[in-house]
């Protein structure tokens, strides 16, 4: 499904709520065959500071564009290519993203032919409204944000390639809060590497944890330090004076302490053990 570009793109992101992008979700959008104006969704949106670099729409509008324009048909492989790059222009604390609002107007205002070229498919009638308004774990763009801010290593952002590189992966671990613990989610990019790779093996596997972690605190296991607040203030205070994110190779992301390598091949040993008598849907089960 392609729809074109709006005519009208605004120049500034701001707060949409769902409520108010409800008119503008209408058949003829959700199923991939024609956008809509923008101007009069410009009329219902809540404008953010305007003395905030941050907010402007071009740099993301310029990804988004780069990003249909590199990958083809190979769209999956498209988030592996964003989400970096996507948490490096956008450079949010978390409770700025945690507002839906941010998403929707993204999606709907600056780039609804991205999430249609994303997520719109031959197979299926419509695109789910979700891909606009939902859920983190669901929304096109929220969902590649928050899978940066998840998995990168400090300012590494390699692991996040190879998690959004599998999309089971990133759906299952959105869902749950473990992968708030940085060993966690860096053990669960290395389990990749170990063969563990399918959508019912991740699942089986981070059912498992999540059992797990009910009676075994994983910090103990695998210790973390806390990331330090001042770092990403300093980080995100240079977005105005930053230069557009790289195409070619990886940007780079606040400079915390990345997890030891140690830890994190410590926690993979675990879980790869834990997978073993994991319950695997269609596995038979092991003793």
């Amino acid at each position: 499904m392609t729809i074109e570009k709006p005519h009208y793109v605004p120049q500034r992101l701001g707060l949409l709520s769902a409520a108010a992008a409800d008119p503008f979700l209408n058949e003829d959008l959700l199923a991939g065959v024609r956008g809509h104006g923008g101007v009069d969704l410009a009329k219902v949106v809540e404008p953010l500071a305007e003395d905030d670099a941050r907010w402007e729409a071009e740099p993301l509008r310029e990804l988004v564009e780069d990003a249909m324009h590199g990958f083809g048909e190979s769209r999956t492989r498209a988030d592996g290519w964003l989400a970096p790059r996507l948490h490096a222009t956008l450079r949010l604390t978390r409770r700025e993203a945690a507002d839906r609002r941010l998403w929707t107007h993204l999606a709907l205002a600056v780039a609804p032919d991205y999430v249609a070229w994303r997520h719109g498919s031959p197979t299926t009638s419509k695109i789910n409204s979700e891909r606009f308004k939902g859920a983190p774990d669901r929304q096109c763009f929220s969902r590649l944000w928050w899978a940066a801010e998840m998995f990168r290593n400090g300012g590494d952002y390699s692991p996040v390639e190879a998690a959004c590189g599998n999309q089971d992966l990133i759906h299952s671990a959105l869902r749950r809060d473990l992968v708030d613990h940085r060993p966690t989610a860096q053990a669960l990019v290395g389990v990749l590497g170990r063969g563990i790779t399918t959508g019912r093996e991740i699942e089986g596997l981070m059912t498992a944890i999540s059992a797990a972690g009910a009676t075994l605190v994983y910090d103990a296991l695998a210790e973390d330090e806390p990331r330090d607040p001042e770092v990403l203030r300093q980080w995100i205070a240079e977005a105005g004076t930053a230069p557009s994110v790289p195409r070619h190779t990886l940007p780079r992301g606040p400079e915390e302490e990345p997890v030891p390598e140690e830890t994190v091949r410590k926690l993979t040993d675990y879980f790869v053990e834990l997978f073993e008598t994991a319950p695997v849907r269609g596995r038979a089960p092991k003793d």
